[in-house]
């Protein structure tokens, strides 16, 4: 089994990079193999609606000048998916909506190609706006027909402008533990 996390902050090794991580910890401790896919401060465009992917039905985007189709693959090749951004005036990167949007959009017009995955978001945040960033990323899911996971509260995690802060926010962490515990749980029963 394998879990996809689709890293949409801009900062490699910034605070979001930090909470996938600790999900990784108990994932791969249940011995599902994790990867990690950066998509913040990368181009991605958004979605051009020009439907050729209704007309081609090839589980492609007709956009090929950006990371995309490489990312679908392997998004469709994984058993799960954790979408990850911190949280920018209210709401997830740019990059990450454009994928979310190309995503879902070659997903449902290809026979719902991501019905009964597991998903779970991941959201950073200085103050506010974590909820609504929250509930992009799980609106894909649930368009999708996935199976979204959550864990003991919101998948949110408290930082801040330093790279490292998110580590500081103990309850945070440790639902990111719990987070990818009850992940290894669902994809096992899936399995079985």
């Amino acid at each position: 089994m394998k879990v996809l996390a689709v890293n949409g902050s801009p900062r490699k090794e910034g605070n979001t990079h930090k909470m996938i991580e600790k999900v990784f910890e108990s994932l791969e401790a249940e011995g599902i193999e994790t990867e990690l896919v950066q998509v913040g401060g990368k181009i991605v465009r958004g979605c051009l609606s020009c439907y050729k992917c209704i007309e081609r039905k090839d589980k492609k985007c007709a956009t090929k000048n950006d990371l995309f189709n490489d990312l679908f693959e392997k998004m469709l090749e994984a058993d799960g998916l954790i979408l990850a951004s911190p949280t920018y005036f209210a709401d997830i990167t740019p990059e990450l909506k454009a994928v979310i949007d190309r995503a879902g959009f070659v997903s449902r017009v290809n026979g719902q190609l991501f019905r009964h995955k597991a998903g779970a978001a991941v959201i950073s945040l200085r103050r506010g706006g974590g909820v609504h960033a929250y509930d992009s990323i799980n609106h894909l899911y649930q368009i999708c027909g996935m199976f979204i996971v959550g864990s003991t509260y919101w998948n949110l995690g408290f930082g801040g402008r330093t790279e490292a802060e998110v580590s500081n926010d103990k309850e945070g962490m440790e639902n990111m533990l719990d987070l990818g515990r009850s992940m290894a749980f669902l994809l096992q029963k899936l399995k079985s």
